[in-house]
């Protein structure tokens, strides 16, 4: 008989000793011990409220539960392999200390309803630590908008230049996409806060247990409704997931940019010499080694979605095994994510933006090529026709190496005769961005809305 196990009664010979570690998920799960201990204390208070253990059992479980809580934060728990998890470790060390009172902590649930309610209750914990996160990263970018209001830089498609911005646009740019990325969080939270506790296995419990006060007392905002699925449920992991690596991938296209900008090609930004590392053989070298690990960990978030996902695409209900996998691709992307969230936003806040050098490249590209199509059509030649007109000025520029403001009146004229001496104030860069005044545009005075909007949390 398997004497040293809880669920050891019905078998007749121990764990193969490779089985107990390659079966036990102490190392990873043992992170889940104040959740764990949490559900186990408002379990016991609720088998006490309900009479199906005595109240001074329960009053003593709960004790013992906290005297184990103090033991592991101050690093005086042990935790065993051969007891598999961090619900059995922490339930065998309180009957050791109590005696039968512990035993009867489990009543009226399973382990499988247990750990779900454990991974919700720490995933409810992590998403509005990240969601702080969120926030610290759109303050930095709130910052650096502010800091930089008259800033004109390029704006690309293509990675070619296209249209004079603001630089602080291209920053609130990012705000919404952080933004939005809180929302998903906020909504992946919405759908995980359910309590699982009560589905016990698979089918429920015989004994009267009140769930809806364990809800109460937990700060879940409902029961979930079927048991079986209370069980095998991994969706709000699965959408966390997704959620986050939505937001490396906003952090990896934020990463490129940064990269792009502080080579000497661009010369944008400057990047605080606490988040660049040198080289061991060039010594002029400053790499932008955080930005492109961020942007190298995305990949590692996306694999732990589709991890999790192969994990759980066939599985029948209710509870696998194959289940215990879901913890680790969850505890990689929390850390990957908090950790990547935080150095972003200290980074961007002390990153140093080079005025002159987007200003320059502002003038470069025909970037106000645009500007005069809408010249032209606001004096009544049709948009098509003022492209082509345009078009044609612009190879002009490039086969005599000049840019759109170093052509003279009579070459403009040259094109169209409905251009006037008024073009040469239609072009400047101030002009471009000053024009784009409808919601969402570049112009000064809509950017400066917008992040008056965003401060007011509007």
């Amino acid at each position: 008989m398997s004497k040293d196990k809880l669920w050891g009664g019905r078998f007749t010979q121990p764990t193969d000793r490779f089985v107990e570690e390659f079966t036990a998920s102490i190392d990873f799960d043992k992170r889940l011990y104040h959740q764990d201990i949490r559900g186990s204390i408002a379990h016991a208070r609720m088998l006490g409220k309900q009479g199906i253990i005595a109240m001074a059992d329960a009053e003593s479980i709960i004790d013992g539960l906290q005297d184990i809580l103090a033991r592991i934060e101050a690093g005086k728990f042990d935790f065993s392999v051969s007891l598999e998890d961090i619900h059995m470790n922490i339930e065998a060390r309180l009957s050791d200390a109590i005696g039968d009172a512990g035993k009867r902590l489990h009543t009226g649930r399973s382990r499988n309803d247990q750990v779900a309610l454990d991974i919700r209750l720490y995933l409810r914990d992590e998403i509005v630590e990240i969601s702080a996160y969120l926030d610290r990263l759109v303050d930095s970018l709130l910052f650096q908008a502010e800091q930089n209001l008259e800033v004109i830089m390029p704006g690309y498609t293509h990675l070619q230049i296209a249209q004079p911005i603001l630089f602080s646009h291209h920053m609130l740019a990012y705000v919404e996409m952080f933004k939005r990325d809180q929302g998903r969080m906020g909504d992946c939270l919405k759908r995980l806060n359910l309590l699982p506790l009560g589905a016990g296995a698979l089918a429920g419990t015989t004994f009267p247990i009140d769930r809806e006060y364990l809800a109460e007392i937990l700060d879940f905002s409902d029961v979930t409704r079927n048991s079986l699925d209370s069980v095998s449920d991994r969706d709000f992991a699965l959408e966390f997931l997704a959620a986050s690596s939505i937001v490396m991938m906003h952090l990896s296209r934020f990463s490129e940019e940064l990269i792009l900008w502080s080579t000497s090609e661009f010369g944008f930004i400057e990047l605080s010499d606490a988040f660049c590392t040198g080289s061991s053989i060039m010594p002029q070298k400053k790499n932008p080694d955080v930005p492109e690990l961020v942007r190298g960990k995305t990949g590692r978030v996306y694999g732990n979605l589709v991890a999790l996902l192969t994990v759980m695409k066939s599985l029948p209900l209710a509870y696998n095994k194959d289940m215990q996998e879901d913890k680790e691709p969850l505890f990689d992307t929390i850390d990957t994510l908090k950790g990547s969230l935080k150095i972003f936003a200290d980074m961007v806040r002390e990153m140093k933006v080079r005025a002159e050098a987007m200003r320059t490249a502002a003038n470069r590209g025909f970037s106000t090529a645009t500007d005069v199509a809408d010249y032209l059509v606001r004096k009544g030649l049709p948009f098509r026709d003022a492209h082509e007109v345009v078009g044609k000025a612009v190879r002009f520029c490039i086969e005599h190496r000049k840019d759109l403001p170093e052509m003279s009146l009579a070459e403009w004229q040259s094109f169209s005769a409905m251009i006037g001496g008024d073009i040469f104030d239609e072009i400047t860069l101030e002009a471009s961005v000053n024009a784009r005044r409808a919601t969402g545009g570049t112009a000064p005075e809509r950017v400066m809305a917008e992040i008056k909007r965003l401060k007011s949390g509007r």
